[in-house]
């Protein structure tokens, strides 16, 4: 009896591997193991007040939208807190969607900061926690809000037709609203007199109703908002909102593409104050157009900020501005999804920040700023061959004080060949006297300005030699003559600023090149000289030079050039040069 067990066994044992061998041969496989567990952390996406908002109603609810699914029975007054300093404000937490509502017991205090706390005690349906507390604060105004919201922008759009039966529907509102009224109650979409069935899902300002199934083919259908909706504040809608559209005959397959993006693709000089753009080839599911999918990167750094939706542009907006000479990488991913659910192909680009500015801030010139030559008592040219390009005037001196030029009286100005632009002096028919006591008074308020800036970078430097010199961006001084008797080099950026004082002269010897590297520009480049300045001939000097008396240019075998502005509180006696402004 044994052995006829011990035979049996072995006869199933062996039909089992049997019947395992005959799957195998013929393609079959063993079930798959289930999708991979849930452990990734959710996050605080958008809140409402947003953070350091500087006048936020002190009748207003409090929101917090989650990058997915929570568990309800997290949400509580102990994980979603509300303080002003170290008192604890009294309020009632709700959840609803992805989004986690505080109520405060009474409205809140005018005028005052408070600082909301998400805490880790916080989970998602599996069970994660969030890495770590989310705070933010806001400081409220003195008024109630009492404006009704509206609806900006549903899609899809009034009385379009041609809609996929496989689309979404949703409402862009003119306000955050209050998840807790977003709800198929208060949102319905009918075919005639029939409901279609399907979940309301809501953050911020956004709506979205998913139907359970597709629509039906070339029908119309009736979208109804109800005044059940409310903003954060308890405002209903004045009116039900209610709107059409068509659908086509067919599902959308096709993925929506990036048709634009700002800043472009590897762009340079991009202000840090920039927001960052993609516009898309169609309506996008505005819920799948968040910080999740849409994310900005120096590096592998996350950068924050917020994300909006609008028409077919979203916005990135960063929390701060962003650091200078950095490149940056965004991203939307396959998560950003058309309103018919097809998914975007992974879309990053790349573009860097212009670099901050080094050195002391500008000097401001103000009106005297409007002439590339300017002087009190007298500007003269000796040289046929001499060129100006921009205004030139003197004040308090007359007109006969412009000497060499051969002026054209016009009215309130005058015109010379030696010139582009026009020649101003006090004694010109009006507005000209007064245009012209501003800009030098302005011009004086310059000198000092420039003078009298504090901490200098650099004293003394080389002894008031520049030759050989390379000068970077700061504020010099000198309690001497400078010279420059060889080339010597200004080195910086675009946006850097340097400033020279120089308490004795500045002479630039004959055949002498100031050379600008890295983008310096002329306009950033301010030399205060209290004595006399003086440009050998066939010299190439750059900046705007600010003189307490007499600006003097030397004629050689070719033009000296200046690259800059000649304000001088004496004479400017110019010889065979050529002056641009920066």
């Amino acid at each position: 009896m044994v052995y006829m067990k011990k035979l049996k066994s072995t006869r199933v044992y062996l039909l089992l591997i049997a019947i395992l061998g005959v799957l195998a041969v013929a393609g079959c496989v063993l079930p798959a193991a289930g999708p991979a567990p849930d452990t990734t952390a959710p996050t605080v996406d958008l809140v409402s007040p947003a953070n350091l908002a500087a006048s936020a109603v002190i009748n207003t609810k409090l929101v917090a939208s989650f990058s997915e699914a929570m568990d309800p029975a997290t949400i509580s007054t102990t994980n979603f807190t509300l303080a002003q300093g170290g008192t604890a404000i009294a309020g009632v937490v709700a959840y609803a969607g992805t989004s986690a509502t505080f109520t405060p017991t009474s409205v809140l205090v005018g005028g005052t900061t408070y600082t909301a706390t998400i805490s880790y005690g916080v989970k998602d349906v599996a069970g994660n926690a969030m890495a770590s507390s989310y705070s933010w604060s806001f400081t409220t105004a003195t008024l109630l809000d009492i404006t009704k919201p509206t609806v900006g922008t549903p899609l899809p759009l009034p009385s379009a037709t041609g809609v996929a039966i496989n689309a979404t529907v949703s409402a862009i509102f003119s306000e955050v609203m209050d998840p807790l009224t977003m709800t198929t109650a208060n949102f319905t979409l009918k075919q005639g007199t029939t409901a279609v069935t399907g979940t309301v899902a809501t953050v911020g300002n956004t709506l979205t109703f998913t139907p359970a199934a597709n629509l039906g083919n070339s029908l119309v259908y009736t979208a109804t908002i109800t005044t059940g909706v409310r903003d954060l504040a308890g405002n209903a809608m004045a009116a039900a909102y209610v709107w059409q559209f068509t659908t086509s005959a067919a599902a959308d397959t096709t993925a929506p593409t990036v048709t634009a993006k700002v800043p472009v693709a590897n762009a340079t000089l991009v202000p840090v104050n920039s927001n960052i753009t993609a516009t898309f080839s169609e309506a996008m599911a505005p819920l799948t157009i968040n910080t999740v999918t849409f994310t900005l990167k120096q590096g592998t750094t996350p950068v924050t900020g917020a994300v909006t939706y609008t028409g077919s542009t979203a916005t990135f907006n960063p929390a701060s501005a962003l650091a200078g000479g950095i490149v940056y990488t965004a991203t939307i991913t396959a998560g950003a999804k058309d309103i018919a659910g097809n998914p975007l192909a992974l879309t990053t680009w790349n573009f860097t920040t212009v670099a901050l500015a080094t050195g002391p801030a500008p000097v401001l010139l103000g009106s005297a700023g409007n002439f590339v030559v300017l002087a009190k008592s007298a500007i003269s040219i000796a040289n046929v061959l001499s060129h100006i390009t921009g205004d030139i005037g003197v004040s308090p001196a007359a007109a006969s004080f412009v000497t060499g030029f051969s002026l054209t009286a016009a009215g309130y100005y005058a015109t010379t060949s030696y010139v582009t632009g026009k020649v101003y002096a006090a004694d010109m028919a009006p507005p000209t006297p007064i245009t012209m006591t501003t800009a030098i008074s302005d011009m004086e308020t310059a000198y000092t300005d420039a003078a009298g800036r504090p901490t200098p970078d650099f004293i003394d430097k080389n002894t008031g030699n520049l030759g050989g010199q390379t000068l970077t961006a700061g504020l010099y001084k000198w309690g001497t003559t400078v010279t420059a008797p060889s080339n010597f080099t200004i080195s910086g950026g675009a946006n850097d600023v340097w400033i020279f004082q120089i308490a004795g002269d500045l002479t630039v010897s004959n055949a002498v090149i100031v050379t600008l590297s890295g983008g310096a520009q002329a306009k950033n480049i301010f030399w205060q000289v209290a004595g006399q300045v003086t440009l050998g001939g066939d010299s190439q000097f750059a900046g705007i030079i600010l003189s307490k008396t007499a600006i003097t240019t030397f004629a050689g075998t070719g033009l000296a050039t200046l690259n800059g502005r000649a304000l001088a509180q004496t004479a400017v006696v110019l010889d065979k040069v050529t002056i641009t402004g920066p």
